[in-house]
């Protein structure tokens, strides 16, 4: 199977989000190296009686607004 992309966010309060962009997982956590760990738990648990992905591709979004001024 090829690997799979997560969408990673940071929300306003400091935790984390990943979305899968081809599968229904989705997790969070108040830490990257949380997030992490949620990422691959989430997967395996999604994958429970088929093989899983090889490699999971973790992306983060940021969008950061800076003034010019």
């Amino acid at each position: 199977m090829p690997s799979l992309v997560f969408e990673m966010t940071q929300e306003t309060d400091g935790g984390f989000c990943a979305e899968c962009l081809t599968e229904d997982i989705f997790t969070q956590a108040n830490t990257w190296n949380e997030l992490r760990k949620n990422v691959i738990e989430a997967t395996t648990a999604f994958f429970f009686n088929r093989p899983t992905p090889e490699h999971m591709r973790l992306h983060l979004m940021r969008d950061e607004v800076v003034s010019s001024a």
